[in-house]
């Protein structure tokens, strides 16, 4: 359907004066044609005289005169894009790893540069047409996220399980040219891009450098259902402290050749390697964050602070969530944080059943395990569960499981957290109040 539906208009806005509501359409911004909100950012970003084609639920077209402040909001609200289906068929693709039983979204696989954009999701660049990297150019669509995986262009096919795509360095050195930042990472599939291959991959890349910012190491991840899938390998703990022995002196060269960070190893690397993560200054301003580069060294260093300001809080016994990989860190910030309060809080490190015990991370426990791990266990007074666990805005788990259902089950209040240290700290006080 054309142009953009208007999920919701700010109250006193400019189109609240116009009376545009929401379930009305913006068709054009100037006579241009919207394709998505990328166009609207785009077309409404410096233009203070604006003719707006709305379309009303009626079919009533409007043609509304526009004039505004510079960088006065418009006060309209849109959906995110549909994102465009992924066409690969990566060999370490985790949606093809999946039980049965999930919700039907969390099937779906998204190649959209449009997201990358928007939300930073990673996109290979294998299926994009020319008129959209045009459009990319031209809209300087920046930053970008990329997964690159390899710049040999055969590993590279057979990494992503389809032929014929486009070489990936002559894309990157097309937006290198058009001055558009990129972040990049490699999924690293032991045996098969890792060696010589990474070796080339992360000079071709630092080659780059600074239109590529930063690049990301990380290990792929198997779960129990490949069933019928391509064998590979897992990075255990031996896998891991090689691994870390040979890149992180590498990465400390490129930092002092570029004089800034750009290549990364993630957390998971250091956690199945038991080993002591970078100092924080090693990680510049965190670009791979959300990529699992940096959580957990930050999630240390507020863990110290939060435990020295924490306060004394009425003595209650709670059991808090987590998963398998963070359990050691969690733990001690338990104990730092029960000793300061006066608290009872105990460490709940759930097993991953629904994935298999290779899945560790805590953002994929779901609530069958929670409440299987549970039994037997003296939960307390609150059963407290970080909100990466959880669907946003929905209160589900993965395998559909609702925070009330997960209450009736242990009979125990439960109570989510922002997943932080001080989260977890605010939500262990406001649990005190409800005690009184």
């Amino acid at each position: 359907m054309a142009g953009l539906l208007i999920d919701a208009v700010t109250p006193g806005s400019i189109a609240d004066d116009f009376e545009v509501e929401a379930g009305d359409r913006l068709l054009a911004v100037n006579g241009v044609p919207l394709r998505d909100l990328i166009d609207f950012s785009y077309f409404t970003a410096s233009e203070e005289e604006l003719l707006l084609e709305i379309e009303k639920a009626d079919g009533e077209v409007w043609e509304l005169e526009v004039e505004r402040d510079a960088g006065q909001s418009l006060g309209l609200s849109f959906s995110a894009p549909t994102p465009a289906r992924c066409a690969n068929n990566c060999l370490f693709c985790f949606v093809h790893q999946l039980p049965k039983g999930l919700r039907k979204p969390l099937y779906v696989k998204d190649e959209d540069y449009r997201l990358s954009f928007l939300n930073g999701n990673y996109v290979t660049l294998a299926n994009i047409k020319t008129p959209a990297l045009n459009r990319i150019i031209e809209q300087h669509l920046s930053p970008l996220y990329i997964s690159v995986h390899a710049t040999n262009p055969a590993l590279r096919e057979r990494l992503l399980g389809k032929q014929g795509i486009p070489p990936i360095l002559e894309q990157l050195q097309s937006l290198a040219a058009a001055r558009i930042a990129m972040h990049t990472q490699v999924v690293l599939c032991p045996g098969l891009n890792d060696g010589d291959e990474l070796q080339r991959t992360v000079s071709e890349l630092a080659a780059l450098f600074p239109a590529v910012q930063s690049l990301a190491i990380v290990p792929l991840g198997l779960t129990s259902h490949r069933q019928k899938l391509p064998l590979l390998t897992q990075v255990d703990t031996e896998y891991a402290r090689h691994f870390i022995s040979i890149w992180q002196p590498q990465a400390a060269a490129l930092r002092k050749k570029l004089r800034q960070p750009f290549l990364f190893l993630a957390d998971e690397f250091f956690l199945k390697a038991g080993m002591p993560f970078p100092p924080l200054k090693e990680y510049g301003d965190f670009p791979q964050i959300e990529n699992g580069v940096g959580m957990v060294p930050l999630f240390l260093k507020e863990a110290v602070q939060t435990s020295r300001r924490a306060k004394s809080i009425k003595t209650f016994r709670a059991t808090v969530v987590t998963g398998v990989s963070s359990a050691g860190f969690v733990g001690e910030f338990l104990a730092a944080l029960g000793e300061k309060t006066g608290l009872d809080l105990v460490p709940l490190a759930v097993q991953n059943c629904l994935f298999g015990p290779s899945v560790t991370v805590t953002g994929l426990v779901c609530g069958t395990d929670i409440i299987e791990a549970l039994a037997g266990h003296d939960t307390g007074s609150f059963l407290l569960v970080p909100d990466v666990m959880l669907k946003e805005g929905e209160g589900l788990f993965l395998d559909d499981v609702s925070l009330d259902e997960l209450e009736q089950r242990i009979g125990c209040p439960v109570v989510v957290f922002d997943s932080t240290p001080a989260g977890c700290y605010q939500a262990l006080r406001h649990c005190a109040k409800a005690l009184k």
